[in-house]
């Protein structure tokens, strides 16, 4: 039940932290965790019991309430939206660990194992809470499938979505609403210190391998879910090990292999790609000469020196060697000449230059 339940809440963080990740808003789930702690907090202090809906339900105020405190920030003064997020990650966060340690020193022992909302304990989710990250999959699910054209239209261009009279306020309450309800979520599972990473690093992976963004979105949500599987497993199957962290872990994971092999954006790609545009260029160089050289006599295949093109940049034995490979220049001990066939795609390719220089 427990791998269930990670496994559900990581598809819903990788659903809606796609959109988070797509609106530069990637600090908003840090800020967004931090704040729901004195929501916690006050909840335990008004119910004096650890009644996980009586939780939820101050921990979901108190992040909107968050929210809202940074876009009122943003909007209504001068200050960028990382000092907002900053501002009010480190003021709520610290009022709530005010008022975990008051709660500490207090006469009730119902407080023990209130500070495990900092870091989550998966162990600790009941079949009911299983239950309620399944429904708000759904209704994510429903929310996003009716509102998709909207959103997309939304995140990457709100004013043509204004013109065309839809009401990007709403939306954007909507998605804002959902993200903070999944991050609330998440806090007994994950904690609030690690929250923004569960939010975050599933749709970061994603967005590595494609350009299209419903294909990112089921990305992101398999990302997270096994995410969820493995990092259970891999807790349970070795003992001290904390769930929330482990999981975090594991969708790190998932980024790093992305960034590396993604095939579009992946940083082997790239670097295999350079080199192969390195090396075109290197040899578009040396044919280049070669067709300067060729052109000065009626005769293409004429035989010359190797050395007459140790004046020229870029050649080099190994671009000899491919060129001649390519069956477009032919080597005779340390003479060179060209065939038909280098001759006309070298004349082709210095023709596209002189015309792209025009």
């Amino acid at each position: 039940m427990i791998t269930l339940g990670t496994a559900i809440l990581g598809a819903v963080c990788g659903m809606l932290g796609s959109f988070a990740v797509l609106r530069k808003q990637s600090l908003l789930g840090d800020a967004i965790s931090h704040a729901a702690l004195p929501g916690i907090a006050i909840a335990f202090l008004i119910t004096e019991t650890k009644n996980s809906y009586a939780i939820l339900i101050g921990a979901l105020i108190s992040g909107l309430i968050g929210t809202f405190w940074i876009r009122g920030m943003v909007s209504k003064t001068h200050l960028k939206s990382d000092t907002a997020l900053g501002l009010v990650l480190s003021l709520f966060f610290g009022v709530g660990m005010l008022l975990l340690t008051y709660i500490q020193k207090q006469p009730n022992a119902n407080q023990a194992g209130l500070d495990k909302y900092l870091f989550g304990q998966a162990a600790t989710l009941l079949v009911s809470d299983v239950w309620l990250l399944a429904i708000v999959g759904v209704i994510s699910l429903l929310v996003l499938a009716i509102f998709w054209k909207e959103l997309k239209l939304l995140l990457f261009d709100p004013d043509y979505t204004k013109t065309l009279g839809f009401n990007i306020k709403f939306l954007d309450l909507l998605i804002t609403t959902f993200i903070v309800l999944a991050i609330v979520l998440g806090l007994q599972t994950v904690g609030v210190v690690l929250m923004s990473a569960m939010l975050l690093a599933p749709a970061a992976a994603a967005r590595q391998w494609t350009n299209r963004l419903w294909v990112m979105v089921v990305l992101a949500a398999i990302f997270g879910a096994f995410s969820g599987v493995f990092g259970t497993a891999i807790s349970a199957s070795t003992n001290g090990l904390s769930t929330g962290p482990v999981i975090v872990l594991v969708a790190s994971f998932f980024v790093l292999v992305s960034f590396i092999f993604s095939p579009e954006r992946g940083i082997l790609f790239k670097q295999i790609r350079k080199y192969k545009n390195r090396k075109a260029l290197k040899l578009f160089k040396t044919l280049s000469v070669m067709y300067e050289i060729a052109q000065t006599h009626n005769d293409v295949s004429r035989p010359h020196a190797i050395k007459i093109l140790n004046n020229f940049l870029g050649y080099s034995v190994n671009t000899l060697k491919e060129l001649e490979d390519q069956e477009l220049i032919k080597i005779d001990g340390q003479m060179w000449s060209m065939t038909t066939e280098g001759y006309n795609k070298a004349a082709q390719l210095f023709n596209q230059n002189m015309e792209t220089n025009e």
